[in-house]
C-alpha cells in the first residue's frame, strides 16, 4: 500500500550495519543506499503503526484496509470524514450490530440524519437443522430514504445490505418527500 516517499530518511541505514570491508566499499554503498530508499517507508509505517490502526489518523488509501479489520466496507464515493466516522462507529457498535438501534445508529453515522427504520416482526422456523421453514412470515426490513438523500442511496443500500442476517429481505424506500422520524 505505501510506496516510494521523496527524501524519506531511514533511521537505520544497511550500510552502516555492514561488515568494515564493505563498509569502504562505495558499491556496497550506493548499493545498499538503494535499499534504504525502498525500506525506508516500511520502516516508517512501523515506527508509526498504531497512527495507521487509529481512524483519525490512519492515511486516507489506508481506511479501506482498516474497515477490512472491522469485517466492514467503506465505499470509494464517501468523503474521507465519513469513512472515518463510519470505522469509528463500527468498532464501537458491535455490541448492537443487527438490532434495530444499531441499524439506525450506523445509518446516522453514514446519512449525518436519523432515517425511519421499519421491521415486519417475521421470523422463520424448522422443526429440523438446516430444514426448510414450517412457519413464520418473511422477515423484512424496510428503510425510507428522503429523497434530499437520494445521492447516497447506493451506500445506505451497501450499510444495510451488510447489516442484515442472509435471511432478512431489505429494502430502501426512496420517499417522495423528506419528512424523517
Amino acid at each position: 500500500m505505501r510506496g516510494t516517499v521523496a527524501d524519506l530518511i531511514t533511521p537505520y541505514p544497511i550500510g552502516q550495519y555492514l561488515p568494515a570491508v564493505y563498509q569502504e566499499d562505495s558499491f556496497a554503498q550506493r548499493f545498499t543506499k538503494g535499499l534504504d530508499d525502498v525500506l525506508a517507508p516500511a520502516i516508517a509505517v512501523l515506527d508509526s503503526l498504531e497512527a495507521y490502526a487509529d481512524p483519525d489518523t490512519t492515511p486516507e488509501d489506508f481506511l479501506p484496509w482498516l474497515a477490512g479489520w472491522l469485517g466492514m466496507t467503506v465505499e470509494e464515493t464517501l468523503p474521507a470524514a465519513s469513512c472515518r466516522a463510519r470505522i469509528k462507529q463500527a468498532a464501537e457498535s458491535f455490541v448492537v450490530r443487527g438490532t434495530h438501534k444499531g441499524l439506525r445508529e450506523a445509518l446516522h453515522t453514514l446519512t449525518g440524519v436519523w432515517l425511519e427504520v421499519m421491521e415486519s416482526g417475521g421470523v422463520r422456523v424448522s422443526d429440523r437443522s438446516g430444514g426448510c421453514p414450517v412457519t413464520g412470515a418473511e422477515p423484512t426490513v424496510i428503510v425510507r430514504l428522503p429523497r434530499s438523500l437520494v445521492h447516497q442511496r447506493e451506500a445506505v443500500e451497501a450499510l444495510v445490505a451488510g447489516a442484515m442476517p442472509a435471511h432478512v429481505h431489505s429494502v430502501v424506500e426512496l420517499l417522495d418527500h423528506d419528512h424523517l422520524s
